[in-house]
């Protein structure tokens, strides 16, 4: 019994039966010589521990979803459609629509014939190199849409970075914190989302190609047929004037690139234009001797443009302020004559027109205003410091350092953080224009024993978010700014403003009123027999106030007490009054300061 227990325990060890034992279907030929006549040996099968058994796992709904066959064919035609629409995308708002979608795009019979030749490995280096350039320009175009929208102009890829940085300090103070941070969660989840589906979508599409090249083949063959077909034959698309053939991404990554070169180009020729310069070598004794003794202010208005004056939805605002000023003036015994310029922005930008008034040179872009002011180019501010003006610019906007002041010739620059404003913020504007221009009386213009003031002076009243606005008041109300506390708190806020775009021209409007009602009776009240004024408007407001294909036009105005400084410009046919007529002469705004150099100098040439 021991051996047969012995046995026992070392058959046990192997897939064969015990001795004498039998299962059905097991059958085996005698091993070993155990076999008892008449027995059969059959395996012995060893059962497992049912605390050792794993059920294999059941895919979920969502996994066996998934998997099924249509679930992935609609997943590659989600992805066709994702690099379709991205190769169609448009760059203006106003062309996003269901027809610019529909058309036949030849950069997809490139991407099918490229992806179809490479192999495996390069193939997918392609596909997500490609997402990253698809989707690149297609942030682009969404940039070109907002700088559209706002500067009636595209994005320049090589020129515009720099304006991040006055769009973020413009978000944070016009909306705070809390609408900052929004709008930089925003921006990043615009980037992620569309380079990560991007670049998904062509490895997709990759993956399908390599598939069955055959088949790829002629569906690229098929497109390029019938783009070419369709451009040949001029077939239109189902959006008017669009043609139903689209090289819209190939041409607009062209063009970029072109418009890349170009800016190097004109930059060249920009440091060779910066040194011609006619008052380069005038003896200052020379320089604008019929302004001699004068105090001679050069006043920005923030977004003062033509549509302001002459549009059927602002004009009957606008036009009677500019009326009543215009009578006011001349009842304190000035006289005032408007034109028109031409600015190098639109919509924002407001430094390039300040400098281009000022340097007598075209300041369309960042390149050159940094050229500039890396010059030794004369500006207004300089000429009239050479000649004996004491020079001030008076900078309500400014948060921070200015060292371009330095450039223009500035003996004094007056910011936010030293005319002792104590009231609220009005958004983007750090305070309202008559505190401005009440605080300029103590700090300079009611000095005694002063030299003759040359100023420059932007007014940001009229700056966009349009609100909350502020009111005028009998300047003796204004003191320190805190009375502005309870105008701020009865304002709509920017977000009801907002809602709708006949209410945001309708703020633009009065804060426009508000400047201009404010400067007149600051000039009425205050102005001494020998102030000459010039203000004028550094762009159009943003095409959300104008609408589409609104001209660059500003208004200018001189107001002067002396006749005499008046009787200078007459030669230039401007308009009588600070309402300058529809036919009045429009100058490029870079004209203007060798004119009024010319018309201010010996002489007196008014033409």
């Amino acid at each position: 019994m021991a051996l047969k227990r012995r046995m026992d325990d070392l058959l046990s060890l192997f897939p064969i039966g015990r001795i004498g034992e039998r299962q059905e279907g097991y059958d085996v030929p005698d091993i070993i010589g155990l076999n008892h006549p008449g027995k059969t040996c059959v395996p012995h099968v060893v059962q497992p521990d049912p605390a050792d058994q794993q059920t294999p796992a059941t895919p979920g709904r969502v996994r066996r979803l998934l998997r099924h066959p249509w679930v992935g064919r609609g997943v590659t035609v989600l992805a066709c459609l994702i690099v379709l629409a991205e190769l169609l995308f448009p760059n203006i708002l106003t062309r996003l629509s269901f027809g610019s979608f529909v058309r036949i795009p030849i950069e997809a019979a490139i991407i099918i014939g490229v992806l179809i030749v490479l192999p495996r490995r390069p193939r997918r280096v392609f596909a997500v190199l490609g997402g990253v350039g698809l989707g690149w320009l297609v942030l682009e175009k969404c940039l070109d849409m907002g700088f559209f929208y706002v500067l009636a102009r595209p994005f320049d890829p090589v020129l515009d970075w720099v304006l991040f940085d006055d769009a973020y300090d413009f978000v944070r103070d016009a909306y705070g914190t809390t609408g900052l941070v929004g709008a930089l969660t925003g921006i990043a989840l615009l980037i992620a989302g569309v380079l990560g589906l991007t670049i998904w979508a062509m490895l997709r599409i990759s993956r399908l190609l390599g598939e069955d090249r055959r088949r790829s083949a002629f569906t690229g063959a098929g497109i390029a047929v019938a783009w070419a077909l369709t451009l040949i034959l001029n077939v239109p698309g189902v959006t008017t004037g669009v043609p139903l053939a689209a090289r819209s991404s190939v041409m607009y990554a062209w063009d970029r690139a072109g418009q890349a070169r170009a800016g190097v180009q004109r930059e060249a020729a920009f440091n060779r234009e910066v040194q011609v310069d006619a008052y380069k070598n005038v003896p200052s004794d020379q320089l604008l001797t019929g302004l001699a003794g004068k105090d001679v202010m050069l006043t920005f208005v923030e977004s003062y443009g033509r549509n302001a004056v002459e549009a059927p939805n602002l004009a009957p605002g606008v036009d009677p302020v500019l009326d009543a000023g215009t009578a006011e003036l001349k009842a304190a015994g000035f006289t005032s004559r408007s034109g028109w310029l031409t600015s190098p922005t639109f919509g924002g930008g407001s430094w390039l027109a300040h400098s281009t008034t000022m340097s007598g040179l075209w300041i369309n872009n960042q390149a050159r205003y940094r050229n500039l002011t890396a010059s030794n180019r004369l500006t207004l501010p300089s000429l009239f410091r050479s000649a004996g003006w004491d020079t001030v610019s008076v900078m309500p906007g400014a948060t921070r350092a200015w060292p371009e002041g330095n450039f223009y010739g500035f003996d004094r620059v007056w910011d936010s953080r030293n005319l002792g404003y104590n009231g609220p913020r009005f958004s983007w504007a750090p305070m309202p224009d008559q505190y401005t221009l009440k605080k300029f009386n103590e700090v300079e213009y009611d000095k005694a024993g002063r030299k003759p003031l040359f100023v420059e002076m932007p007014l940001v009243s009229s700056h966009t978010p349009w609100s909350p606005l502020p009111e005028f008041m009998d300047w003796d109300q204004v003191g320190d700014g805190s009375v502005y506390n309870a105008i701020v708190a009865k304002q709509p806020s920017k977000a009801e403003i907002w809602k709708a775009s006949a209410t945001v021209r309708s703020q633009y409007g009065k804060s426009v009123q508000y400047t201009v009602t404010t400067l007149t009776d600051w000039i009425a009240k205050y102005g001494k027999d020998n102030l000459v004024m010039i203000f004028l408007g550094d762009h159009q407001p943003s095409p959300v106030v104008t609408g589409d294909n609104a001209s660059h036009d500003v208004p200018i105005t001189i107001v002067a007490k002396d006749p005499a400084v008046i009787e200078r410009i007459a030669g230039w046919g401007w308009t009588d009054g600070i309402k300058p007529a529809a036919n009045a002469p429009v100058w490029p705004m870079n004209a203007f300061r060798d004119k009024f150099l010319t018309a201010m100098g010996p002489g007196g040439n008014s033409h």
